[in-house]
């Protein structure tokens, strides 16, 4: 450079002298398009071929094909799978006596390994899992909330325990809750929200039927442990989309004179005693959110007695809901300790068994809810309360009252 080293970049150049132009590649471009035409055939014949799919959270259905026992799957998300699948999760098949689709977990739809190759790296090999027939099967994914429609009658195998008193809610392997598959949703909108509980369902078959027939679907029904056909009345709720409770009968104060009926928790009974009586009434019926209180203010007044019933409700994924006709309950003291989904009534709505009390009972529940953006009322299946219920509830949701299930109201634990 010399002198003119402070002489501006460029200067030097004799005029006119300008870089000869790069010849323009004018093949680039079809050859550009041609190589992303085969990266797009290519990826999705490897999709087809090799078994890879796109995952979402919705219900997958699974079809095996007859010739050569290979799964056809859409939507199952196995990316999370573990190395090696439960037998018996695998096996847990629920088949519907009427000819519906049978439930199967999402877990189960492969056979799943892990080995590894000559260079140390690991192998993850999927097979299609063997099924009992060639029918098609409903898979439930992993940590969902809410039932599909067509199931909504059949237990969920993932959250059912086997005893020797019969079918009990669990836990699932993943977390899953009865609390959260049972539960009807709702739009999570602002608002005021009202929730009915209609109990003893059960104990009156034609009372019981009628309340199905008439209550709009968003009221929740609570059967009684000691009623009759309990299994049967469950599915016809759930089929007509209601979210659904079990009522178990604890000691009043004036027992013996004041008998809630068969199967009563009594604080003399004993933990032991009345785990075995909880479990037997746990067990008459299956899809159910929660336990609700059938009388109980001695019961549930004591906390000796009230400890071990709770404990054991903590550790299966379900609702406690104190329907509020005992101003001394524990119940929600040790629903908050022991992480236990929780809600609890604000009134009773039909302890006088008349039209008019009942309507206004109902919009006093209205008030209470517009002033703390929920309320909770408990009702009993009597035809007049039936009859009241219905009628209110289609006119609040015309004032933009959202009536929701009771699940929708409790306090959680696991959502906070």
């Amino acid at each position: 450079m010399g002198d003119n080293i402070h002489q501006p970049l460029g200067q030097d150049r004799g005029p006119g002298k300008r870089p000869a132009p790069r010849p323009k590649r004018a093949w680039l471009a079809p050859v550009a398009t041609a190589a992303a035409l085969c990266l797009v055939i290519g990826g999705a014949g490897w999709m087809a071929f090799s078994g890879a799919r796109i995952t979402t959270n919705q219900t997958a259905i699974v079809l095996q094909t007859p010739a050569s026992g290979d799964t056809e799957t859409a939507d199952e998300n196995l990316a999370d799978a573990p190395a090696e699948l439960d037998k018996a999760e695998t096996a847990a098949v629920a088949e519907a006596a009427d000819g519906s689709l049978a439930s199967q977990h999402g877990q189960s739809g492969a056979e799943i390994s892990t080995t590894l190759g000559e260079n140390g790296e690991e192998i993850l090999k999927i097979a299609p899992a063997t099924r009992p027939d060639n029918r098609p099967v409903l898979l439930t994914p992993p940590g969902r909330t809410g039932q599909d429609p067509r199931m909504a009658h059949l237990p969920d195998p993932a959250i059912v325990e086997d005893t020797a008193e019969g079918p009990l809610p669990v836990r699932g392997p993943n977390g899953e809750r009865a609390f959260d598959i049972y539960a009807r949703p709702w739009s999570g909108a602002r608002g005021a929200r009202v929730a009915i509980i209609v109990g003893g369902l059960g104990l009156s078959q034609t009372g019981t039927q009628y309340a199905i027939k008439t209550l709009p679907e968003e009221i929740t029904l609570a059967f009684a442990a000691n009623g009759n056909s309990l299994q049967r009345w469950m599915q016809e709720a759930r089929r007509a989309g209601h979210e659904i409770l079990l009522q178990v009968p604890f000691e009043p104060f004036d027992y013996p004179a004041n008998d809630p009926g068969a199967g009563t928790l009594t604080v003399a009974a004993g933990a032991e005693q009345n785990l075995d009586d909880l479990h037997a009434a746990m067990a008459r019926i299956t899809n159910y959110t929660g336990i609700t209180n059938f009388m109980g203010g001695r019961f549930l007044a004591d906390p000796d007695a009230l400890e071990p019933v709770m404990r054991d409700i903590a550790g299966r994924g379900i609702l406690f809901v104190d329907d509020g006709t005992s101003a001394q309950s524990l119940a929600g003291t040790f629903a908050k300790t022991l992480g236990i989904p929780f809600a609890a009534s604000d009134m009773v709505l039909d302890a006088t068994q008349e039209r008019g009390y009942i309507l206004a009972k109902l919009d006093d529940l209205e008030r209470t809810a517009r002033q703390n953006g929920m309320a909770i009322g408990v009702a009993s299946a009597f035809d007049v309360s039936v009859d009241a219920i219905a009628a209110w509830a289609n006119e609040a949701k015309a004032r933009g009252i959202e009536i929701v299930s009771v699940s929708a109201t409790a306090e959680d634990p696991e959502r906070r």
